[in-house]
C-alpha cells in the first residue's frame, strides 16, 4: 500500500487535518487551572500488547505534559484500554485508538486540559515525529479524554496543536504492521482510515 505523504500538502491541509482528523468526544467543561507538578520519580514506560501478541513500548514524558501523562497512566492502571481497538489508521500519518465506542466518538467520561502551546501551555515542545504518542481531541482544546494516536510519520504541523506526551522506544515493526492494515472509507466522513478488520489491543500495562 502506498504511503500517504502529508508533508508536501501540509500547508494546504494542516488546518483541516488539525480540526477534523483527530476527533474525540467533546466536553463543555473547560479546565483552566495551572498544571499539576510531576508526580513521577522517573519517566513511566508502558507496553501495548496487541491481540496477535506483538508489542510496542513507549516512554512517557511528564516534563512536557504532566496532566496528560497522569491521565493516561490512570486509565492504563484501571485497565480501561484492554480490549479496545485502533479504529483509525492512515499509513504514513498515524494510528489512533483508545475509544470505547470504536468509532472515534467515545471517551473515558473525563476531559483534561490540552497541554499544548495554542492552549497557553508553552512547556510542551515535543514534536510530532515518528513514534510520538499524542492525545486526540475535538476542536475544543480541553476535550482530550482517552483517545490517543501514535505517529507513523513526521508531521510537525501538529506541533503546538495537540498534546504530545511520549515516544515509542521498542516495537517499530508493530507500529509499521498496524499502519499497513488494509482500510476502507469511514461511513460518516468518507476518509479512508477504517480498518477492514478489528485491530484489537489485548492490554496496556505500566512496566515496573
Amino acid at each position: 500500500m502506498k504511503k500517504i505523504k502529508f508533508k508536501s500538502i501540509a500547508s494546504i491541509l494542516g488546518v483541516i487535518l488539525s480540526i477534523t482528523l483527530l476527533m474525540t468526544a467533546c466536553s463543555s467543561n473547560k479546565t483552566n487551572e495551572a498544571p499539576q507538578g510531576n508526580n513521577f520519580e522517573e519517566n513511566p514506560k508502558i507496553q501495548i500488547e496487541m491481540q496477535d501478541g506483538s508489542t510496542m513500548v513507549l516512554e512517557l514524558y511528564p516534563e512536557y505534559a504532566p496532566e496528560t501523562v497522569q491521565n493516561f497512566v490512570n486509565l492504563v492502571e484501571s485497565e480501561f484500554y484492554n480490549g479496545l481497538t485502533f479504529h483509525r489508521i492512515i499509513e504514513g500519518f498515524m494510528i489512533q485508538g483508545g475509544d470505547p465506542n470504536g468509532d472515534g466518538t467515545g471517551g473515558s467520561g473525563k476531559n483534561i486540559r490540552g497541554e499544548f502551546a495554542e492552549n497557553g501551555f508553552s512547556q510542551n515542545t515535543l514534536s510530532h515525529t515518528r513514534g510520538v504518542i499524542s492525545m486526540a481531541r475535538s476542536k475544543e482544546p480541553n476535550s482530550a479524554s482517552s483517545q490517543f494516536f501514535i505517529m507513523h510519520g513526521d508531521e510537525e504541523f501538529l506541533d503546538g496543536k495537540y498534546a504530545a506526551f511520549g515516544k515509542l522506544i521498542e516495537g517499530e515493526e508493530t507500529l509499521d504492521k498496524i499502519a499497513g492494515t488494509p482500510v476502507k472509507p469511514n461511513i460518516y466522513s468518507g476518509e479512508v482510515s477504517t480498518p477492514e478488520e478489528n485491530i484489537v489491543i489485548n492490554k496496556i500495562t505500566v512496566l515496573e
